[in-house]
C-alpha cells in the first residue's frame, strides 16, 4: 500500500516532454565499488552488525496501524505473510506452502508451512490468519488499510493450516491482500490496539526480533534463530534515528553506518574520491515513488480547479529536477511508475507556461492589486499559503522553495514549514491540518489506488488526506479492482491518471533515482528489478570488517 514516504531516485539526465520511459522493471546498476565488488564470492559467514540509518522513529510496529515508511520497513523484517514479492517483483509464497486460484479467481485456498513458530515458541497456523482477517474488517481497528479484507465474501478455516478466501467477483488485489503481515492471534486476541505494548515490543516469526528500541536514538534487531529459511547470517540490525540526511551522510562518513539512501548531490559530487570508491559501492535505480505538492481540498484556496491547474502551469517541473535532484530523476505526471504497463504515456509530464498560469489566476478571480503585485481576490484578500513537509528531508525542502519561488512570480505567497516526523503525520496530515503538503508516496506493483483516491477515504487519518472527491474516479476504481484481465483495466486507469491530471488535487513533482551506498563489509548484494534489499537476509559481514560501534547520541 502506498504510504508515506519518501525517497529516492533514478537514471535520467535528459527529461522528456511527456513522462515515456521503459526503466519500470530495470535492476539496480552499480555505479562504484572498490574490494567488496570483487569479493562477494567469499564464503558466507555468520555474526556481525550492520547499521543504517532511518529519517524517522516508527509510530508502531503493528503494521496494519502504521502509515509511516519507518514502521512498515522494520515491521518487514519482524512479521511474515502468505505471501511476498522476490527479487523480479512476482508474488511468491511466504509463510505459505502453496496456493491456488479457483473459479476463475473467485475462490483462493493457501496452505500454510507447518514449521513455522512465533519467537514465543507458538505454531503460527490458519487461525493467525483468520485472526488477522477478522481484526481488519471490524470496524473499530483504527486501520487505513481495511479496503482489500472488506472485498472478501467469506473466509473459511479449512484446518490449522489450511484457508479458503471466497469472494464474490474477481478482484484484482486478491493476492496482494495476503502479502500482509499475519499477527499473532495469542497475544492481541482481547487486546486494545491503540493501547497494547506490542506496539513498541512486537512478536513476530520474521528473520529478525526486536532486541531494542531506545526513543529518539535507534531500534536493535536481532536474528531469529528459528526463523522457517534459515537463520539470517547477520546478527544484528541497527536502525539509527537521524532525522538529517546530512547528518546521516557525516556518520556514513565516519564509518558509523554501513548503508544510506543519497542525495543525488552526495552521490554525483560528494562520494567520488578514491576513498569513498575503495569502501563504499553505489547503485543507482528508478524509484518506485514520487514526490507531490498536494492540496488541502476542504480549503477555499484551493476549490477551484482553475487556481490548481494554475500553480501547474507556473512550477518548471524539470527546473525541479535539475535544482534538487542534479538530473537524477524525471518529472512525475501521475501516480504510476514510468514504464509500467498501467503509466499513461500521453499526459505530458512538464507543462510550464507562467502566462498561461496568469490567465487561470484571473480566470479564478485572483488578479493583481497594490504597489507590492501580490494576488488577490475581489475583498482584497491576498493568495497566501504554507506548504507543510517534515523535517531533515533536504529534496523536499528545496523542492518547496523552489516552488516558492516561482509562485511569487504569480504574486503569490507561500511560506514553508517543516514538522518534525510523527507529528507532521499525526497532527497534521492525518487531521487535514494543512493548506498544502510536500510528500511523497510508494508506488506498489497493482495499479490499485482505491485507499488513496476513492471518496470514502477522505476522512481524518484516511490516506486521502486531501479530501479529493470525484464520482467518476470512484466508480473507475470500483471497477478497476473487480478487473484481473490486463488489456481491460489499462483503458480504466488510463482514464483515472487523465481525471488526476484535469483535476489537479495534486501537482504530481518527480520521480527520482533511488541511490543506495552500502560499506565493502557488507557482503552478498544481488541487484534485480526489486532493488538490492530483496535478499538482504543473506547478506553477511565480510570477516575483516569492523561493525560501526553502538553510541549513545
Amino acid at each position: 500500500m502506498l504510504r508515506t514516504l519518501l525517497h529516492l531516485a533514478l537514471l535520467a539526465l535528459v527529461l522528456l516532454s511527456a513522462c515515456g520511459r521503459g526503466d519500470a522493471g530495470r535492476a539496480p546498476r552499480e555505479t562504484g565499488g572498490g574490494p567488496a565488488s570483487a569479493s562477494n564470492a567469499a564464503r558466507p559467514a555468520y555474526g556481525g552488525r550492520l547499521v543504517e540509518a532511518t529519517i524517522g522513529e516508527p509510530s508502531n510496529l503493528i503494521p496494519p496501524l502504521a502509515t509511516d515508511s519507518s514502521s512498515h520497513e522494520i515491521s518487514s523484517l519482524i512479521y511474515v505473510a502468505p505471501l511476498k514479492y522476490d527479487k523480479n517483483i512476482n508474488l511468491v509464497p511466504d509463510a505459505a506452502k502453496s496456493f491456488e486460484i479457483l473459479e476463475d479467481g473467485r475462490l483462493l485456498r493457501f496452505t500454510l508451512r507447518n514449521d513455522i513458530r512465533w519467537t514465543d515458541g507458538v505454531p503460527l497456523t490458519a487461525r493467525d490468519v483468520e485472526f488477522t482477517y477478522k481484526l481488519m474488517v471490524d470496524p473499530s481497528t483504527p486501520t487505513a488499510y481495511a479496503e482489500d479484507y472488506l472485498a472478501v465474501k467469506s473466509f473459511r478455516l479449512v484446518d490449522d493450516y489450511t484457508f479458503e478466501v471466497r469472494y464474490d467477483t474477481p478482484f484484482a488485489r486478491a493476492l496482494v491482500t495476503w502479502a500482509s503481515a499475519i499477527l499473532p492471534r495469542h497475544l492481541l486476541e482481547g487486546q486494545d490496539l491503540l493501547k497494547t505494548p506490542l506496539a513498541r515490543q512486537p512478536v513476530g516469526a520474521g528473520p529478525y526480533m526486536l532486541k531494542e528500541w531506545t526513543a529518539g536514538n535507534r531500534l536493535v534487531l536481532v536474528a531469529n534463530p528459528d526463523y522457517f529459511e534459515g537463520r539470517a547470517y547477520i546478527d544484528e540490525v541497527v536502525m539509527r534515528i537521524i532525522p538529517d540526511q546530512t547528518t546521516q551522510f557525516m556518520e556514513l562518513k565516519s564509518g558509523n553506518l554501513d548503508l544510506m539512501g543519497l542525495t543525488p548531490q552526495q552521490y554525483l559530487y560528494q562520494t567520488g574520491e578514491d576513498g569513498w570508491a575503495a569502501q563504499y559501492r553505489k547503485f543507482q535505480y528508478l524509484a518506485s515513488g514520487y514526490a507531490f505538492l498536494g492540496y488541502n481540498m476542504r480549503s477555499p484556496l484551493f476549490s477551484d480547479v482553475r487556481v490548481r491547474r494554475a500553480i501547474l502551469h507556473a512550477i518548471d517541473k524539470d527546473e525541479i529536477v535539475r535544482g534538487v535532484l542534479a538530473g537524477l530523476g524525471v518529472a512525475a505526471c501521475g501516480p504510476y511508475k514510468p514504464g509500467a504497463w498501467a503509466f499513461n504515456g500521453r499526459i505530458p509530464a512538464n507543462e510550464f507556461d507562467p502566462e498561461k498560469a496568469r490567465r487561470l489566476f484571473a480566470e479564478a478571480g485572483w488578479t493583481r492589486q497594490g504597489p507590492d503585485g501580490m494576488l488577490t481576490n475581489a475583498q482584497g484578500q491576498p493568495f497566501a499559503f504554507t506548504i507543510l513537509t517534515n523535517q531533515g528531508n533536504s529534496q523536499r525542502i528545496k523542492a518547496a522553495i523552489i516552488i516558492q519561488s516561482r509562485l511569487k512570480d504569480m504574486g503569490v505567497i507561500v511560506r514553508i514549514r517543516t514538522v518534525e516526523w510523527a507529528a507532521f503525520i499525526k497532527e497534521f496530515v492525518d487531521k487535514g491540518r494543512f493548506d498544502a503538503v510536500l510528500l511523497s508516496w510508494n508506488i506498489l506493483e497493482d495499479p490499485d489506488l482505491y485507499d488513496v483516491w476513492h471518496s470514502s477515504k477522505a476522512v481524518p487519518g484516511g490516506l486521502n488526506f486531501t479530501g479529493f472527491k470525484n464520482a467518476e474516479l470512484d466508480d473507475l476504481l470500483e471497477r478497476g479492482r473487480r478487473m484481473l484481465d490486463q488489456k481491460r483495466r489499462k483503458p480504466l486507469y488510463d482514464r483515472l491518471q487523465e481525471i488526476l491530471h484535469e483535476e489537479q488535487p495534486y501537482c504530481f513533482l518527480y520521480v527520482p533515482m533511488a541511490l543506495p551506498m552500502v560499506h565493502e563489509r557488507v557482503m552478498g548484494i544481488e541487484p534485480a528489478p526489486a532493488g538490492i534489499k530483496h535478499n538482504s537476509i543473506r547478506w553477511w559481514i565480510s570477516r575483516q570488517g569492523q561493525a560501526p560501534e553502538l553510541k549513545e547520541q
